[in-house]
């Protein structure tokens, strides 16, 4: 199935209900229709509801049960013309200027933004390979001069980086919410974004030690002058400059700590299809998980479960 390539061909191909609901009903059934309930294999297609009947036994399938789309009141066309306006952005789109576009208010331009980022995790991703760079840094917060590098633990959101090195340039990249600066939290990032096996170039930091324990080959490099860091580990720091630039320049800096893990997602999953032809690759990477559960609006600002510290 071809996928449009420019916002007015995406526009265009899913222009009505119709269109968009067939889109769904070959995406979820690309081999026929299979009922969840009997295994029938035959059903009828409701061509003005997103609905597949079982001829066998009756039971009706909603193609927007269990994906972005569930419980949705606003029309498909307008959903998927909000998708188009994230994937064609060259540099995404905030809720608050969707609700300038469209006839959202700002709660549920914020809800499906979030419900998009869901998709666009890359837990499930091929680990990094070859030689890696890893650093992390803090993002948010009030600037502090009596506060510098890692003294900021606490007073920011810290953020790990892994950056595939290919030659000068900058292959795949992993962004990670850190809970802490400790042993544990870095060896747990390394490990869950870069293949065993590969190398890693980290500063000679004490806490990065451990890692050459677990199945990498640990390049530890002595920064001496902060001011060296970006010469010394220029793909992180290009990708963190990129990433503060992004934040405040799309999101205007209204990032918070709870959310920040699905911005990260949004960023890496722009950043690793940045050398795309087109943004065909981006449209079919996307549609392909929305049929997915992603957290409704309540699940989303829902207080976090206090962490219980042993005493």
């Amino acid at each position: 199935m071809d996928l449009p390539k420019t916002l007015q061909e995406f526009e265009e191909r899913f222009a009505t209900e119709e269109s968009c609901i067939a889109f769904l009903r070959a995406r979820r059934w690309p081999e026929g229709f299979t009922c969840p309930r009997c295994d029938g294999r035959s059903g009828w297609a409701l061509r003005s509801r997103a609905l597949d009947e079982c001829t066998s036994c009756g039971h009706q399938v909603s193609l927007t049960a269990g994906t972005v789309f569930a419980r949705t009141r606003k029309p498909l066309t307008l959903w998927f013309r909000v998708i188009g306006e994230l994937l064609f952005s060259k540099r995404g789109c905030s809720a608050l200027e969707l609700t300038r576009r469209y006839p959202l208010s700002f709660k549920a331009a914020w809800t499906w933004l979030h419900k998009l980022r869901c998709c666009m995790d890359n837990s499930a991703a091929d680990p990094l390979t070859g030689m890696v760079e890893v650093d992390e840094t803090y993002l948010g917060g009030e600037d502090d001069s009596a506060h510098r590098g890692r003294s900021l633990a606490g007073k920011k959101m810290l953020v790990g980086c892994a950056a595939e090195c290919r030659g000068d340039a900058i292959g795949r990249i992993r962004l990670r919410k850190l809970q802490a600066v400790s042993v544990d939290a870095l060896c747990a990032f390394i490990s869950s974004t870069v293949a065993s096996g590969a190398a890693v170039k980290t500063d000679g930091w004490p806490h990065y030690r451990p890692i050459a324990g677990l199945g990498y080959t640990h390049h530890p490099t002595v920064i001496g002058n902060p001011k060296k860091a970006s010469k010394l580990f220029p793909r992180v720091h290009r990708v963190f400059g990129l990433l503060d630039r992004w934040l405040l320049g799309t999101m205007h800096g209204s990032v918070s700590r709870r959310h920040l893990p699905r911005y990260l997602d949004e960023f890496v999953f722009r950043f690793n299809r940045r050398n795309s032809g087109t943004r065909a690759l981006l449209v079919d990477r996307l549609l392909g998980r929305v049929f997915r559960a992603v957290p409704i609006y309540r699940e989303l600002v829902a207080p976090e479960p206090l962490l219980l510290v042993p005493t």
